[in-house]
């Protein structure tokens, strides 16, 4: 079959050769699995392998299973589970029928591990890990533990009775035999399951001895019948050690482990367990904190599901680590709201500007466009009266050089209305100025002069008479450092105290006292806006920016 393969992209390139003519694969369905551990929630890091998997096999007319790796108990809860399933599907992909636990297949494992004992290829040994980590010696001195040569019917005895809960945690593991001269220490008589008294959150304590993820992960690809196991490139040590359980034990299948560069992000952490610790410790509000790299914090902060795709498919698919700009990232969700992101007036710091000649009790309506790259996004109606609200910045008693805002004398476009010229300020008693004054021309209906004069400033406003409060979240980087995970660094220190900014009477359109959670909106000339999914309410709208009009990273 012809497949339009993606530039770069060798594992598309693998998985063609593998099914094509000759091919190890020739005339299967290309069949891949997403194996998540549920013991956090997905991060962008996730997400990268998750398209990989699920994406290839829509590529190729396949299938993908999602699998939770549930066979580490120690920190896994449904929680978890139904929050992985949910990314996923927001994400745009499906598994059908095709869901599993790894824990479904704990009977069939072990009796694999049973037959490797029986062929001579495992025991059970008695030494602790920091005993066989010394035991394990060097590439030119290996050295053989104790028990290699146990017999296997006591091995097999051994086996059984740790399954039945008679030796405590750490008497005993099962341990592969292999090569203890290898070069690579993953084939050096590798554990393949330990004893463990915890109650595990599907099994409950029908088992205290669990497969190590080296046995049970390329068991489980070959019992689902995986084609391809894309993994991240940790495991490309791991191969001879997949490969070998392949091999040896009596599976159906032997799927092909491939593996590509886990995605790396500045000015953020990828580790579950560092990400735990900052929603345990209260350093962020939880797992879906609008500054985490999570998927669910993401879509909370804004991010759509087609910029996180175009993200992934824009960085490609490498051998070799590298670090992505968070920018880039950022400049991915730009791309896309800006073609669909509905525009809408919003003012963050108001102050009232008095339009001191426009009829008192009068208003009128303008039609302003609604997202001016998308002509079918049609206008909406912006109710217009004598009091607005504007923008402090966009204010200036004594303005700096090149500043084309309101100040005295001079005019500016108000967005969509009239031109506006400044004639003064009010102030309260400590100077702070409370009320701008202007002036309009009635000939500039629409924003355009008659005469031809040039305004260079164009600013936003909301009518003072007819809007709704707001309470709005400014994000900013949740770390200040770039490396904050660097070697010698601990995470923490590097976290950014100005994270986040709330401002609150925030006045923006009407419209958006009634929006909802799916809703995104280009705040004009302040950046991407989505309202909150937790705390936004009819009638007390919350946004969170999701990103600025242009790159703000501080270099």
């Amino acid at each position: 079959m012809e497949e339009n393969r993606l530039p770069g992209n060798f594992i598309h390139d693998f998985v063609a050769e593998d099914i094509g003519p000759g091919g190890r694969f020739e005339g299967m369905q290309v069949h891949t699995r997403f194996p998540p551990e549920p013991n956090g929630y997905l991060h962008i890091g996730h997400c990268k392998a998750l398209c990989i998997d699920f994406g290839t096999a829509e590529k190729f007319g396949g299938i993908c299973n999602l699998r939770m790796d549930d066979t580490n108990p120690a920190k896994e809860d449904t929680e978890f589970v139904d929050a992985i399933k949910e990314d996923i599907h927001w994400l745009g992909f499906d598994w059908d029928d095709r869901f599993f636990y790894g824990s479904d297949y704990f009977e069939q494992t072990y009796d694999l591990a049973v037959g490797l004992i029986k062929k001579g290829l495992a025991y059970v040994c008695e030494l602790t890990a920091e005993e066989f980590s010394k035991y394990r010696g060097d590439t030119s001195h290996p050295a053989v533990s104790p028990w290699r040569d146990r017999p296997v019917e006591e091995s097999l005895d051994l086996f059984a009775r740790m399954r039945a809960g008679e030796f405590p945690e750490g008497k005993y593991t099962l341990r592969a035999k292999i090569d203890l001269a290898s070069g690579n220490f993953n084939m050096r008589d590798p554990v393949l399951y330990r004893i463990r008294y915890i109650e595990h959150h599907r099994q409950g304590t029908k088992w205290c001895i669990f497969p190590m993820y080296d046995l049970a992960h390329p068991i489980q690809d070959a019992l689902e019948g995986i084609t391809h196991s894309l993994c991240s490139l940790e495991y490309e040590d791991h191969r001879p050690l997949y490969n070998w359980v392949i091999e040896n034990c009596d599976v159906p299948s032997k799927p092909r482990q491939i593996e590509f560069a886990r995605l790396g992000i500045n000015y953020t952490v990828m580790s579950k367990r560092k990400l735990r610790r900052l929603v345990e410790e209260g350093r962020v509000s939880g797992w879906d904190d609008p500054r985490m790299p999570t998927l669910c914090g993401l879509r909370r902060r804004g991010y759509t599901p087609q910029s996180i795709r175009d993200f992934t498919e824009r960085i490609g698919v490498a051998k070799v680590p590298s670090t992505v700009e968070y920018a880039f990232l950022e400049s991915c969700l730009r791309d896309d709201l800006n073609a669909h992101a509905r525009r809408v007036m919003a003012v963050l710091r108001p102050v009232k500007l008095t339009i001191t000649n426009y009829p008192e009790g009068e208003s009128e309506i303008f039609d302003v466009e609604n997202n001016p790259v998308d002509e079918a996004a049609g206008t909406r109606p912006v109710s217009f009266s004598r009091e607005l609200w504007i923008e402090q910045d966009d204010f200036m008693e004594e303005p700096v050089k090149k500043y084309n805002r309101l100040y005295p004398g001079n005019e500016v476009r108000l967005k969509g209305a009239y031109i506006v010229r400044c004639t003064g300020c009010v102030k309260d008693e400590a100077g702070n100025v409370t009320e701008v004054l202007c002036e309009y021309d009635p000939d500039t209906r629409g924003g355009n002069a008659p005469d031809g004069r040039k305004v260079r400033g164009t600013i936003h406003w909301v009518n003072a008479a007819d809007c709704a409060d707001a309470e709005v979240r400014l994000y900013d980087m949740l770390f200040s450092d770039p490396e904050p995970d660097a070697p010698g660094k601990d995470f923490i220190d590097c976290l950014n105290p100005d994270s986040l900014e709330v401002l609150t009477g925030c006045k923006v359109e009407r419209s958006l006292a009634d929006c909802v959670p799916t809703d995104r909106f280009q705040f004009l000339r302040l950046g991407y806006f989505a309202p909150d999914s937790k705390d936004s309410s009819p009638g007390h709208p919350v946004f969170n920016r999701a990103v600025a009009l242009k790159d703000s990273f501080k270099k």
